[in-house]
């Protein structure tokens, strides 16, 4: 009977360490969370996002035209 749990590779262990070891910056105890930001840190990018979008809009308008 195979035993089912035996990775040969090692890599389940190894993410496993990767996983439970805390990043060195970090303070024991606390917990990062990721993708919780708030919409305001996204405004910029969004804002960015929009401004070139607008952009390559009226590029291609202009060498339509012309």
């Amino acid at each position: 009977m195979a035993d089912n749990d035996y990775d040969p590779a090692g890599s389940t262990q190894m993410f496993r360490a990767f996983v439970d070891e805390a990043p060195a910056a970090q303070a024991p105890g606390t917990v990062t969370t990721y993708g919780s930001s708030s919409s305001s840190s996204r405004t910029p990018l969004i804002v960015v996002g929009a401004v070139v979008a607008l952009a390559v809009v009226v590029g291609v308008i202009w060498l339509a035209v012309k």
